[in-house]
């Protein structure tokens, strides 16, 4: 059925909630698993205050540091599963084009990710990463609620 599953990450609780599904789907169709995450480029200008506060040389190590913290998790419950897991950091702006660029470069034949379900005019505005996902892909979405 499937053979690579990718798992994006942001560390997010609903994120959380959709590692320990996507590895059990994993375990039940006999697929490895790649997890990733995605971490914003340094900007000059931002609101970000993690970017207002940092050099871009310490912006990447502390985002590197996260990212490795996010993509060990995965790691370990994997692990403790018996399911095979790889672990991928991308930097980019645009977390949907990264989840979509990296299934392509992995030869993942599903993307399964979380829900996040923002609502009100924050949803419609900002739209969600999964919808764009959703929307942008040819490999398939399981989405994760």
């Amino acid at each position: 059925m499937y053979k690579r599953i990718l798992l994006p990450t942001d560390g997010s609780e609903a994120s959380r909630r959709a590692i320990q599904s996507a590895i059990d789907f994993a375990r039940a169709t006999g697929a490895e698993l790649v997890a990733m995450t995605a971490t914003p480029e340094f900007h000059t200008l931002t609101t970000d205050s993690d970017m207002l506060e940092q050099t871009p040389e310490g912006y990447a190590q502390a985002s590197q540091a996260r990212g490795q913290r996010l993509l060990d998790e995965v790691l370990a419950a994997a692990r403790d599963a018996g399911v095979p897991c790889t672990g991928v950091q991308v930097v980019s702006d645009e977390p949907y084009e990264a989840i979509i660029a990296s299934a392509r470069q992995h030869m993942c034949d599903l993307i399964v990710m979380a829900s996040h379900g923002r609502r009100g005019i924050k949803g419609l505005l900002l739209g969600s990463e999964t919808q764009k996902v959703l929307v942008h892909s040819a490999i398939p979405v399981l989405v994760h609620r």
